[in-house]
């Protein structure tokens, strides 16, 4: 019953790799690599594996534990949970690029809920011990909101260099 949730990562993983070996046109790698880095983070997330900074290893049985209340933002899983969400701020930013900082910064706090709401809820039901925490909420957020500023920042230097290039055409 714990494993439960890895295997549907790994199904829909697998259906998504079928997608772009079929249809993925000529950003195939691109697509490859968005989806081992979501199925990555999906079991890091949502099943009783884990890494402690080191090395993988597995959570005993278990419902894990709440923290509403204690901030720690100074710790290694803090750091660890805004390094994870980088990529996907980049990912937000890349898909959504009218998106302001702000907004990018919204869609992390919202996705930093989910992922500890689905946390707390597939703890209870499947046993996989996941803590739910408010510092990861706001490292989740941190990670999303910096990863959009710099999607943002290459976005705002890619114009310019257009804009310079039509200068020097004109």
């Amino acid at each position: 019953m714990r494993w439960e949730p890895l295997l549907f990562i790994m199904l829909v993983a697998g259906f998504s790799a079928l997608a772009i070996v079929l249809f993925g046109g000529k950003h195939r790698w691109f697509a490859s690599l968005i989806l081992v880095y979501c199925a990555g983070l999906a079991t890091i997330l949502f099943t009783p594996i884990s890494i402690d900074g080191t090395a993988p290893y597995l959570m005993p049985v278990g419902i894990g534990r709440v923290n509403l209340t204690r901030l720690a933002f100074f710790n290694l899983g803090f750091l660890e949970n805004i390094i994870l969400t980088v990529p996907l701020g980049l990912l937000i930013k890349a898909a959504l690029p009218k998106l302001p900082i702000l907004g990018v910064g919204f869609v992390g706090l919202i996705v930093g809920s989910s992922i500890e709401t689905g946390q707390y809820i597939l703890s209870h039901q499947f046993l996989i011990n996941r803590s739910s925490d408010i510092n990861d909420v706001l490292a989740n957020a941190l990670g999303i909101l910096i990863g959009g500023i710099v999607m943002a920042t290459v976005h705002y230097f890619q114009r310019s260099q257009q804009k310079q290039k039509a200068r020097q055409l004109a």
